[in-house]
């Protein structure tokens, strides 16, 4: 496929250089191994949490990455974001860190728990109605005003080499488990993580099938994937998967996706309510409605396991508690 003229693409040399800056920033998360899992699936199943990382998602990676590289002007103007929960996290905790002023701009329908970690580190917050108004809109107008940078959630290059640090991390500890991962499954939003992980499994283990997985709905990668072109989400479409709910895919994520994806996978609310209530009894971790699809894509039988060395991302574990309370109660 040929790359458009105005997108420009990460590297994996991109990928390494994140890894070194994020070196003693971010958290190695492990890639963890369970019994029941393994003999439940008929496979081997590593499972990577990021919900063990800096701020509770993946997205730490690509923001301290992406603010790392800003010039002294650029930081003394400081930052904007727009994002949901987790994105909003990862660029207040990462220009906390390195002294930049952030201002985020969520939707008030997301998790109490993520506007107020939000906060929590120091960023300002400005909320707003993710029906009526546009966060893009809103955010022209605060960087018009005090000249920041904008640090988009999953559609810039150096966000991409970031995320990708999470795949470079899989298969070198693959390695050190002896275990030849034959498909990777990655919890997919705008398709930063996704597009990321592809690219290093492209060059870290070529042979391994990587697939987007997302919410009903919200399936927007996959069917971009089947059409050959972006397309958009119904904006009347409804999931609890918050961190998961991009209107379409980016320009940049989806020309490496489409080069490098070996499909796209698609979970309803209730599979993944199962995953999330799965990860907690057995697994003894927390993962968000989000961060719970590639786990819920094994459980519902929507990607077969048998036989095979699966890695999959737990992308994130900000999850509101009365939300969870419910989720674990239903069973």
């Amino acid at each position: 496929m040929n790359t458009p003229a105005s997108v420009i693409l990460p590297s994996f040399t991109d990928i390494e250089a994140a890894s070194q800056r994020l070196e003693g920033q971010t958290v190695r998360t492990p890639l963890l191994e369970n019994a029941t899992l393994n003999e439940q699936l008929g496979g081997r199943i590593l499972l990577k949490p990021e919900t063990l990382q800096r701020t509770g998602s993946f997205k730490f990676r690509g923001a301290f990455n992406r603010l790392s590289l800003l010039d002294e002007d650029q930081r003394r103007k400081g930052v904007v974001a727009y994002s949901s929960g987790n994105h909003a996290q990862g660029v207040a905790a990462a220009a906390r860190i390195l002294g930049i002023e952030c201002t985020i701009i969520m939707p008030k329908d997301a998790p109490s728990l993520k506007i107020a970690n939000t906060r929590g580190y120091g960023a300002e917050v400005v909320l707003y109605n993710r029906r009526t108004e546009s966060r893009e809109e809103i955010a022209d107008d605060l960087l018009e005003r005090s000249g920041a940078t904008l640090i988009r959630p999953f559609d810039d290059p150096q966000i991409i080499a970031g995320q990708g640090t999470c795949g470079r991390e899989i298969y070198q500890q693959a390695r050190d488990l002896n275990a030849s991962v034959d498909a990777v499954l990655v919890c997919c939003g705008g398709g930063g993580l996704t597009s990321g992980i592809a690219l290093a499994t492209r060059n870290m283990s070529p042979e391994t099938e990587v697939y987007a997985v997302e919410p009903k709905g919200f399936e927007d990668t996959a069917r971009s994937l089947a059409a050959g072109t972006r397309l958009e989400n119904d904006p009347l479409a409804e999931s609890i998967c918050d961190a998961l709910l991009t209107p379409s895919p980016g320009e940049i994520t989806f020309t490496l996706n489409q080069q490098l994806l070996s499909g796209g996978l698609v979970v309803n609310d209730e599979e993944v309510r199962q995953a999330m209530a799965f990860a907690f009894r057995n697994l003894k971790l927390v993962v968000e409605p989000g961060g719970a699809v590639c786990l819920a894509a094994l459980l519902s039988g929507h990607f077969d396991a048998v036989g095979k060395t699966v890695a999959i991302t737990l992308s994130g574990g900000n999850v509101d508690p009365t939300f969870f309370a419910e989720v674990l109660a239903a069973g």
